[in-house]
């Protein structure tokens, strides 16, 4: 007996369909790009040269023998199609333009993050070079500094050059 027809032993099931694979983000370029096409005037205009030359094949041409007469029902059939299929591609493609635009976001916040970071380093350095340059003497401290020991000097000199 064969050990995949053994009921004690895990076996694998065959499935009656096989199974399809259909890789998501391929679909979703493809769900992107028919959104896009359905959203332009290119496609408005194709759709209104659809109806206008099917209603003329239909009333002018094929007075004889129509082929979807009036009301037109294979025609509401087609248009109800288009809009079961277009509903979800358009829901999609507006899904991943939001997952985009939620990676889009968090990257921008970690960029503010990171520059608000930088912006308070740089503060920070700033602030301390500040309070370092109050320290340190000026051209104009030191001017006036010299000035003062030259007067000094000067005076030195006269007191010295004075007959006692």
């Amino acid at each position: 007996m064969a050990s995949q027809d053994r009921l004690d032993t895990p076996g694998r099931r065959r499935a009656l369909v096989p199974r399809v694979r259909i890789d998501d983000d391929a679909f979703g370029v493809f769900a992107e790009s028919a959104a896009r096409f359905m959203g332009t005037g290119k496609f408005i205009v194709w759709m209104t040269v659809f109806v206008i030359a099917w209603v003329l094949l239909n009333t002018v041409l094929l007075i004889f023998k129509p082929w979807d007469p009036y009301p037109f029902i294979l025609l509401n059939l087609f248009f109800s199609t288009q809009a079961s299929y277009a509903a979800p591609l358009i829901l999609l493609a507006q899904n991943r333009q939001e997952a985009r635009d939620r990676v889009s976001i968090e990257h921008d916040r970690e960029v503010a993050a990171q520059s608000r970071a930088d912006m308070d380093f740089l503060a920070r350095e700033i602030a301390s070079l500040r309070m370092r340059m109050n320290d340190v003497a000026t051209r104009d401290f030191i001017r006036s500094e010299l000035r003062e020991l030259l007067e000094e000097l000067q005076a030195d000199t006269r007191e010295d050059e004075k007959p006692a």
